[in-house]
């Protein structure tokens, strides 16, 4: 059981990757910045960094005086999406947890990021369902 949970813990904390995040040292140090990676100490490193002064652009955090780690941008909703999708490709969609992406018509996959494989017809039609998703 403990595998599968520290799985998903690690799974979560890669997930935040490459967002803006708030953190708070054990100091009571408070920085706003983009996580640019984290490792199974949980020694972080920051980027365009808020908080800590003039001058720091990256700062590498030990994990030990990391107290919390929030999450300040509203995480990419894949499951809404691929319903969307479904809507219009009905029996075609499949959500892929795994890798973060959904696959419709085994052939184009949609990330958070757009169609990042795939074309003809139905990838144009998959990439308007999204950019019509993204300006909800």
């Amino acid at each position: 059981m403990s595998s599968i949970v520290f799985r998903r813990f690690n799974e979560e904390m890669v997930s935040i990757v490459g967002k803006r995040v708030d953190v708070e040292t054990s100091e009571g140090k408070k920085y706003q910045g983009t996580l640019l990676g984290v490792d199974e100490n949980l020694d972080i490193i920051l980027d365009d960094i808020i908080g800590a002064g003039e001058n720091v652009f990256k700062m590498v955090m030990n994990g030990k005086f990391v107290k919390e780690i929030k999450l300040v941008e509203q995480p990419f909703n894949l499951k809404s999406l691929a319903d969307r999708l479904s809507r219009v490709f009905p029996g075609l969609v499949k959500m892929r947890d795994d890798i973060g992406a959904i696959i419709v018509m085994d052939k184009i996959k949609v990330t958070e990021h757009g169609v990042t494989e795939g074309g003809g017809l139905a990838a144009d039609r998959v990439r308007a369902v999204y950019n019509e998703f993204i300006k909800e």
